[in-house]
């Protein structure tokens, strides 16, 4: 499948598959995104709940779609200011190419070109091992398919980054994200840029509790779902 590297509307990076019309980011702004979603409604929601802020210094993060690792850098850059530790998971069934992640921007849009080092670590760093990039950011690169996670009550965070359901619909299903709920903590959290009607109510069906939040740039609204204490 053709894959081209292309600048979203924030001078972002990302990657486009013509051939679905589908790119690893948003198209209007991937940078925008990944902090919107996952990070503002994600990473930071968790830390500052008054339930958690206290008690999880040590944070597990599930990344269904490690893809370019853009969610995963930006992460490593909040936990500095957010005094947390992060044991970070990424799951890719199809890793993206060294030449292609070469070509993304990331690190000179974010202007923190002195940590691009960390950057090219995260995708230099060998699959199926944990590695520590920093003293508070571990990562563990997993190369499988979504449907086969299969962990119990093991992470506090899912940054759940797939491809849409326009594209991939088996990826949104009440099996999938069955699999999500019991890979959580209690009281853990999910987060996604999706707002699809059928991906609520997969997860409500398997007990999520879903709310519908104000979207990134070009979408109206996005989900988070909490396992409910």
């Amino acid at each position: 499948m053709k894959r081209e590297v292309v600048i979203t509307a924030d001078g972002s990076s990302t990657i486009h598959l013509p051939d679905w019309n589908e790119q690893y980011h948003s198209k209007h702004g991937a940078i925008q995104e990944a902090y919107h979603v996952f990070i503002k409604h994600g990473l930071h929601h968790f830390c500052h709940a008054e339930l958690v802020s206290k008690s999880h210094k040590n944070i597990s993060i599930l990344e269904i779609g490690f893809g370019t690792g853009l969610n995963a850098f930006i992460s490593l850059l909040e936990v500095e200011k957010l005094g947390v530790t992060v044991n970070y998971f990424g799951v890719e069934g199809y890793p993206v190419l060294m030449d292609e992640i070469n070509q993304l921007n990331y690190p000179t849009t974010l202007q923190v070109k002195a940590k691009e080092a960390y950057f090219k670590k995260l995708h230099e760093v060998s699959w199926e091992e944990k590695h520590v990039i920093t003293e508070n950011f571990t990562i563990e690169k997993q190369h499988r398919f979504f449907s086969e996670i299969k962990e119990k009550s093991k992470y506090h965070i899912i940054y759940f980054d797939a491809f849409g359901a326009r594209v991939q619909p088996e990826l949104w299903t009440e099996s999938i994200f069955l699999n999500m709920y019991r890979a959580l903590k209690v009281g853990g959290v999910l987060v996604t840029y999706s707002a699809k009607g059928s991906v609520r109510r997969a997860m409500e069906s398997v007990g999520f509790k879903v709310e519908r939040l104000p979207g990134p740039p070009g979408k109206r609204e996005m989900l988070r779902a909490t396992k409910r204490l």
